[in-house]
């Protein structure tokens, strides 16, 4: 996925960047590069009256600053994850060459998002995941022997 046109170029005529920019809306989180990612919430957007965005700290909302009206400071902030599962189907693959497996996962989101990734893993790794689970089958069958 590219960018609209390449905002690096001094023909461009603009500040030396890759992401576009970033319009939020009413409410809605937004870290601010100007203010060391600093997050606020959005109390107000650019208007006839007003050429920035106005931004407050989500706790206790006692510190307002500004941001450019052109969103250029402006990022979403990401949902955090909450959990990774694994993927179906499984896809597990050892690769000799590397001396690595991989494990495809799903990364679950506060937001209800979900997005695949990788689980990279050394032989010490695949090693301590073996014995771990290996604990765990073992405490699930005690508990099942027991009820």
């Amino acid at each position: 996925m590219s960018a609209p046109g390449t905002t690096h170029l001094p023909s461009q005529g603009r500040e030396l960047g890759t992401a576009a920019p970033f319009f939020p809306r009413l409410h809605e989180l937004a870290a601010d590069t100007a203010q060391d990612g600093r997050i606020g919430v959005v109390t107000a957007l650019p208007d006839g009256e007003r050429n920035t965005f106005r931004l407050a700290s989500p706790v206790g909302g006692d510190q307002e600053w500004s941001a450019p009206a052109d969103g250029t400071t402006l990022r979403p902030v990401p949902a955090k994850p909450t959990c990774a599962t694994l993927a179906e189907p499984l896809g597990a693959v050892y690769d000799a060459r590397a001396g690595q497996g991989s494990v495809r996962v799903l990364i679950h989101f506060e937001d209800g998002t979900q997005d695949e990734a990788v689980l990279i893993l050394t032989p010490a790794d695949m090693e301590r995941l073996y014995a771990q689970t290996g604990r765990m089958l073992g405490d699930r069958d005690q508990h099942w022997t027991k009820t």
